[in-house]
């Protein structure tokens, strides 16, 4: 088993790889100053089962390009299979035609994956759970739900009885539930909010009980973090006495930071190092981070070893 880093998260490659007690593989992997990717694999990996670790987020093409090309140089090199562990998806919000005219850019990606030379995919919390069927090799989607029902647990250890688990939309109800079940079945809640344009919604209606409870939005995306605090408000404004975010994929673009910052109806982002976090977003008190790089280095190690993944979809 061979583990090779793209430059998207390297922290992340690196603890999976200390997780594993392994090293990553030597390859250089650079742009040319026209943008071009240039990969070179540094070392053999005839006949091995090779990992490339690399999430498609900002800048989500050129980070996509260098998954393209290393799986391509890999396939080209002779490895025997080729694992692409992507921890956050990117095009995953546009999973179907949204509009007229209007691509569905999901399935493009998981063809080009696929065409490039990977013989399977492993990826944590898609967007939409259709995604998977984009894909016409193995894919293996993770939950990170494990990771924040540990951290609520810490945090509301004395206050467990009052809390509430939230969706930010309807949609969102099946991965709330998740939630909900592994912390004894806490009561849910749902944002009902209306979307204008891509990132931005307005917050139409609460549907559940959250005056006097302490309560959790749980969601896979957190982009501008404009519907968040939006949600995050309206939810104070109907008598909750806290409100928290655990969010598995910090995109947290357009100074999201600062937003989530300034809006005191919220009092803590907790998201995972899916997406490798700017110094902004390190700085901000408001926000933490928890590690799926346990969970992704169990996987990989069953996935090498021909071991059922299935138990830690539990």
């Amino acid at each position: 088993m061979k583990l090779i880093a793209g430059n998207s998260n390297r922290r992340l490659s690196e603890a999976i790889s200390g997780k594993l007690s392994t090293s990553l593989a030597k390859a250089e992997i650079k742009t040319f100053k026209d943008g071009e990717v240039f990969v070179e694999i540094q070392e053999n990996v005839r006949g091995e089962d090779v990992f490339v670790i690399q999430s498609t987020s900002n800048p989500a093409n050129n980070n996509l390009m260098e998954l393209l090309i290393t799986i391509d140089a890999l396939t080209r090199a002779s490895a025997s299979r080729v694992t692409a562990v992507i921890p956050y998806f990117g095009y995953a919000r546009q999973d179907r035609k949204a509009g007229p005219r209007t691509p569905i850019s999901a399935k493009l990606v998981a063809n080009l994956i696929t065409t490039a030379g990977a013989d399977r995919v492993l990826t944590v919390d898609l967007h939409a759970g259709q995604i998977q069927g984009f894909f016409d090799i193995p894919t293996d989607n993770l939950y990170a739900v494990k990771e924040f029902e540990r951290r609520v647990r810490e945090i509301h250890h004395n206050d467990l009885d009052e809390l509430t688990i939230v969706s930010p939309d309807v949609g969102g109800v099946v991965r709330a539930r998740a939630l909900s079940k592994r912390l004894n079945h806490r009561p849910l809640a749902i944002v009902d909010k209306r979307r204008e344009a891509p990132g931005q919604s307005e917050v139409m209606n609460i549907i559940g009980e959250v005056s006097g409870r302490h309560c959790v939005i749980f969601d896979d995306i957190v982009d501008s973090g404009g519907t968040l605090c939006n949600a995050a408000q309206a939810l104070i404004d109907k008598g909750a006495k806290s409100v928290s975010a655990c969010i598995t994929h910090g995109v947290l673009s357009d100074h999201a930071s600062n937003r989530i910052m300034k809006a005191d109806a919220l009092s803590r982002v907790i998201i995972t190092d899916s997406i490798e976090a700017p110094d902004d977003v390190v700085a901000c008190p408001k926000i933490e981070q928890v590690s799926i790089a346990t969970l992704l280095a169990e996987a990989i190690r069953r996935i090498a070893n021909e071991e059922s993944v299935s138990s830690l979809f539990d």
